[in-house]
């Protein structure tokens, strides 16, 4: 029960007045209970979300409260970098050697190899379609975590644009955001976090791909 509710029931009834009605709730307090309850359900939504993961044995590595925030900050970076492009990033033989970095900074060996085979198709979309795109990250949990590996789930959202015309008649077309939701797996290599995989929750979701291959690309 709200401390609202239990303050409502605490106070007296109003005396009726003859020959007068009750007056009506203002607006602002009708307006102001729907957007209370509209973030409560949007809380409770991404709550169950974020548990239907899976968790881990009695523990969860509750207790590894350090760790817990280097995975969490390391899917971050992860997402980000991996969702984040433009133009200008490709160089005169039709690499984005800036991006490739970026990405390799945070993934395992073994991801990096599949990464590699895959980055030449985001390349190409980016360098013909004059395609930018920039990640959101509106939460990260942490699903299960031991000593050397995690499973952290992410919710967020890609923003694309795409260059049209040239010239004086350019102009910037934004798309629509395109929501995502990801569980991503990282290991500890010599002492750091990083990301050895990562895979959509649903079939429904953007596309992107996965250390594993989908057929997708490793991109999103």
């Amino acid at each position: 029960m709200s401390v609202l509710s239990e303050r409502a029931q605490r106070r007296e009834p109003a005396e009726a007045t003859p020959g007068r009605t009750p007056a009506r709730a203002p607006r602002w307090r009708v307006l102001l209970a729907a957007g209370l309850a509209l973030v409560v359900a949007v809380c409770v939504a991404l709550l169950v979300w974020l548990s239907a993961g899976g968790r881990a044995p009695t523990g969860g590595g509750l207790d590894q409260v350090d760790e817990r925030e280097q995975v969490m900050s390391m899917t971050d970076q992860f997402v980000k970098r991996l969702g984040t492009y433009s133009p200008d990033m490709v160089d005169g033989s039709g690499q984005m050697p800036d991006y490739r970095a970026q990405v390799r900074e945070v993934i395992t060996p073994k991801f990096a190899a599949d990464f590699d085979k895959e980055v030449a198709a985001a390349e190409q979309l980016v360098a013909q379609g004059r395609i930018t795109r920039t990640a959101d990250v509106f939460a990260t949990a942490v699903s299960s975590i031991d000593d050397d590996s995690a499973r952290v789930l992410v919710a967020g959202a890609f923003n694309d644009s795409y260059a049209q015309g040239s010239g004086k008649k350019s102009a910037t077309v934004d798309q629509e955001p395109l929501p995502f939701r990801f569980t991503v797996d990282l290991v500890t290599i010599d002492g750091e976090w990083l990301v050895d995989d990562f895979t959509p929750v649903s079939s429904g979701d953007t596309p992107a791909g996965s250390g594993s291959g989908t057929g997708e690309g490793i991109t999103p």
